[in-house]
């Protein structure tokens, strides 16, 4: 099976920390050059020194921006694929607070249409035309399992991630004869810090503690533990080789069995 991604380049959102840095390690362990790209200057320089050489041609990078200033996000991730072509690109950043759908303000959605969506877009087109002139192009957005089924208490996520499962469905389809593909990964209940909020919310809301609230997740999940970001990172490290080139347009759960529906 063809994993190697020697001479690719990969661009990694929310490289910095969590599945986003997981993926970033496994991505570079693959072969290929990362840029990572984050909000914090700091977080970024730490991430970026523990990428691993896995050749003497191997080279990273970062960019800090705010994924949810559409200027500076357009120029900075063209300036980076007009430097060298982006063949990878790792849609990932954190999810909105939680709450019922019924009590979110509209511009709760607005603010995470914004961060998800359209900023995805912008990234997709800056990228777009490397991958055509490379025959070559993996784009995998990292969501949510709530995209089968709603998590309850998610409400603004639920909507946003939906929108962003269809808008990758949509490209799957109009970009695969061009040698790109489209997909989607669904972490499951994942040890990060997106799972100490969903627990520490879950705990303030309810008035039980913590360790209540994490057995009460655990019961849901036929594996009966967290996911480790690494193994979120695997299955997008396996989207981004050449093995999956026929894989296209899916929605992948990693959640332990988690998700009920097929």
């Amino acid at each position: 099976m063809d994993l190697d991604l020697t001479g690719k380049h990969a661009l990694v959102c929310g490289g910095s920390q969590g599945i986003g840095h997981a993926a970033a390690l496994q991505l570079a362990r693959q072969g290929a050059d990362i840029t990572l790209l984050a909000r914090s200057r700091e977080t970024l320089d730490a991430a970026l020194g523990a990428l691993p050489q896995q050749h003497s041609a191997q080279q990273h990078a970062s960019v800090a921006v705010d994924m949810r200033d559409r200027e500076a996000l357009r120029a900075k991730v063209e300036a980076i694929a007009n430097g060298r072509p982006v063949h990878v690109l790792v849609n990932n950043t954190g999810g909105p607070p939680g709450g019922p759908a019924h009590l979110a303000r509209p511009d709760e959605f607005l603010s995470a249409f914004e961060q998800h969506l359209i900023a995805a877009q912008i990234l997709l087109q800056a990228v777009l035309p490397g991958m055509r002139g490379a025959g070559y192009g993996r784009i995998i957005s990292v969501i949510s399992t709530s995209v089968k089924e709603p998590i309850p208490n998610l409400g603004v996520s639920n909507t946003i991630r939906g929108a962003t499962a269809s808008w990758a469905k949509t490209l799957a389809g109009e970009l695969a004869a061009q040698g790109i593909t489209v997909n989607n990964v669904l972490p499951g209940y994942t040890r990060t810090r997106r799972i100490e909020q969903i627990v520490a919310d879950r705990s303030g809301a309810s008035g039980r503690p913590s360790h209540d609230i994490e057995a009460d997740m655990l019961a849901q999940v036929p594996a009966g533990r967290f996911a480790e970001a690494g193994e979120i990172a695997n299955v997008i490290g396996f989207l981004a080789s050449p093995a999956a080139a026929y894989v296209n347009g899916i929605n992948i759960p990693v959640d332990g069995g988690r998700t009920r529906s097929l």
